[in-house]
């Protein structure tokens, strides 16, 4: 029963012991809310809420901290670009956000706090760090000194005189190039806080060391967020953490990116795919099983192909799961989910070894169902659902049960389908043979799959 990730920190999968024994405590970075999420931002709540999962069948207690970074250079770019407060930019695309995990199915964090509501733990993080000589303030900016902590660079595996430190706007009277900004003085128009060093505003590494402060405390289990975020972000978030005298975290996990054309998805780059966008062309569980289903660690790179065989493997799995409903009603999901299933989740969320489980499972269910085996053909579904539910994917799964109907692709062509099967039975009904015959090899040839059950016809996409 032992959980095994892989320590981005230690470069090596290790054996997980959580700090309390039965709990487990989570910090993800979160969105940045400059603009509307893109499937690559989606992908890292999603890795994290399988490993939630996982974690809460394994019988931990989870606290899952993922923040809102709502203020930030970007932002007030933005800002001055659509002359709109920088608040209301935040706050719209915090929604978005919202409303794309919510979409996929992804369970809330147990606290999802915003980097302007902790300006006091930011300030208090600097004052210690100040005290203890791995700070300073200079024309009102406040930077980490990171010649002051010697593990400095451990995590990204760089050399500190090889190092070039991204520069941001403002940031004047650095001792060193190398600092980093903690805070940023004010500058006209822009939003600002008092300190002790005049007023300005939070730079971005800041806040989520003083967040994972507050809620996690000095020390926490695991760390999570994009492989970008490894250096500068979390690099300068260990140091003033540990500057300051936190453990923090034990564990780093790092989940891959999505990419076009080999690029890693962004706005900046024109190549990002909204989130919103997508879940009106293709179900929400469809596009959680392409952007879950692969390991936390790879890369995915999108297509349009790609989600047509996603699509195409889950309508294999909800088929089996329609066909076993259709002749037995509903069956509970197992309370346990197969040995081998358990041992891929466990090495480390090994989600497509377990995922090939899921498969196997419904093979071998569907071949009871053609055997009429009815006993056996209900054992498989309540392991498939199971194993679905861990990884959110169960369609019987009350999220889901209005979420592909409505005013999405799939909801349309299931109406127009089903109204086609209703005219091809009228004229099975008529004994029109020729006729039904003939809509039957056109669905065919459209790609559909037509099944006749005793409760009527069913489609699924052909695989």
């Amino acid at each position: 029963m032992t959980i095994r990730l892989y320590d981005t920190d230690a470069r090596q999968v290790r054996d997980f012991v959580p700090l309390t024994p039965g709990c487990v405590s989570i910090y993800l970075c979160g969105a940045t809310v400059q603009a509307a999420p893109h499937i690559g931002h989606i992908r890292s709540g999603l890795n994290f809420d399988i490993m939630q999962r996982w974690f809460r069948y394994r019988g931990y207690e989870v606290t899952f901290i993922r923040n809102v970074t709502d203020i930030d250079d970007k932002i007030i770019r933005k800002s001055a670009e659509q002359h709109r407060p920088w608040w209301a930019i935040g706050y719209e695309n915090e929604r978005a956000f919202t409303d794309g995990y919510d979409a996929l199915g992804c369970q809330p964090p147990t606290y999802e706090p915003r980097a302007t509501g902790h300006v006091p733990e930011m300030i208090e993080m600097m004052q210690g760090l100040i005290e203890r000589g791995h700070a300073y303030a200079a024309d009102g900016n406040v930077y980490f000194d990171v010649r002051s902590f010697p593990g400095y660079l451990e995590l990204s595996n760089q050399e500190l005189d090889n190092l070039r430190q991204p520069e941001g706007e403002g940031e004047t009277g650095k001792r060193d190039q190398r600092d980093f900004a903690m805070w940023k003085a004010a500058r006209p128009g822009e939003p600002s806080w008092d300190t002790p060093w005049g007023r300005g505003r939070p730079g971005w590494h800041l806040e989520c060391s003083a967040m994972a402060h507050k809620y996690l405390g000095r020390a926490f289990d695991i760390h999570g967020g994009g492989i970008d975020l490894i250096f500068p972000h979390h690099e300068n978030e260990i140091a003033q953490a540990r500057a300051f005298g936190d453990e923090f975290a034990r564990y780093w996990v790092h989940n891959a990116w999505v990419t076009m054309s080999g690029e890693k998805m962004s706005k900046s780059l024109g190549n990002s795919v909204l989130v919103s966008d997508m879940v009106q062309r293709w179900r929400p569980i469809v596009l959680r099983y392409y952007l879950g289903t692969p390991h936390y660690r790879s890369m995915i790179e999108y297509s349009e192909e790609a989600l047509r065989e996603a699509e195409a493997a889950f309508a294999r799995i909800e088929g089996f799961v329609q066909r076993v409903v259709e002749m037995a009603g509903v069956v509970e999901p197992a309370a346990e989910v197969p040995p081998a299933f358990a041992e891929a989740m466990d090495d480390d969320m090994g989600v497509p070894q377990a995922l090939a489980v899921v498969h196997t499972t419904v093979r071998q269910g569907n071949s009871a169902l053609n055997a009429d085996d009815k006993e056996t053909a209900v054992a498989r579904l309540a392991e498939v659902r199971a194993m679905l539910g861990v990884l959110g994917l169960d369609p019987l799964d009350p999220h889901w049960a209005g979420a592909d109907r409505g005013d999405d692709l799939h909801g349309v062509v299931d109406s127009l389908v089903r109204l086609v099967l209703d005219q091809r039975q009228g004229a099975r009904a008529r004994k029109d043979y020729a006729t039904a015959d003939a809509i039957r090899d056109r669905l065919v040839q459209a790609g559909l799959e037509i099944e006749d059950t005793p409760t009527g016809s069913r489609w699924t996409l052909r695989g």
